[in-house]
């Protein structure tokens, strides 16, 4: 069933950033993660922090070209593979098709766009997502979230987060581009400073605020050193 949106909606098919839309930046993007996340290992500890079982079914919101849709898929019933990217879709599906994988059902869409009108899953998973919306608008996104997870089902959102009680904020920040550079290269630390002026990372009180306010309760919250933060939270 289509939905149709207010014309005064923010337009998250827009890129905050770098522009993922085009298939070369998307294949950019995802070769260099390879070179330094684990995509497997990372999926099968979220898995196993969410309690999803073989007969779980999850959103994958943001699912980009697959890091953790993919792997998952070999744990879980069904995963849904959400991105407003059709290009950042089509790698995830190609990785599908190589692996064999007929469980992952791949739709294009976002946090404000994605209507879900399959039954309501066990739990949602987004990783670096969110931060491409406005605060105002994160606040719409994680009550649409909240409302296609089933009462008592898991959310795991990871994302930077800026730490409110850190004396020197940009001190912090440009240790962060730097420790970035050093551990994974150029590259990836210029994506970063885009990250900062062009996207939209917010403070943690913000966030905790977001969540609770949108129906989630929070159980655990993890915030890194690196301004890495992941938040396990309930569906109440």
């Amino acid at each position: 069933m289509n939905h149709k949106l207010p014309t005064w909606t923010y337009d998250e098919t827009m890129p905050a950033g770098v522009d993922y839309r085009d298939i070369a930046e998307a294949q950019r993007y995802d070769d260099m993660h390879q070179r330094f996340r684990d995509y497997e290992k990372a999926a099968e500890m979220i898995v196993k922090r969410l309690g999803l079982a073989p007969d779980s079914t999850v959103i994958d919101m943001g699912a980009g070209t697959g890091a953790f849709a993919v792997s998952a898929a070999k744990y879980c019933k069904r995963v849904y593979a959400v991105d407003v990217s059709e290009a950042m879709l089509a790698l995830c599906q190609a990785k599908l098709k190589e692996a064999g994988l007929q469980n992952v059902v791949c739709r294009v869409g976002g946090f404000l766009t994605y209507q879900h009108n399959d039954e309501l899953v066990d739990a949602m998973v987004s990783v670096a997502a969110l931060h491409h919306l406005p605060d105002h608008w994160k606040q719409v996104a994680l009550s649409r979230a909240a409302q296609m997870i089933k009462p008592g089902g898991r959310l795991l959102l990871f994302d930077i987060v800026f730490p409110s009680e850190h004396e020197d904020l940009v001190e912090m920040l440009e240790d962060w581009i730097g420790s970035i550079r050093d551990s994974a290269g150029l590259e990836l630390a210029q994506e970063a400073e885009i990250h900062l002026r062009e996207e939209y990372s917010t403070y943690d009180w913000i966030m905790e605020g977001l969540l609770e306010r949108s129906g989630f309760q929070i159980d655990e919250a993890e915030y890194d050193k690196g301004l890495q933060t992941t938040y396990i939270c309930t569906r109440l």
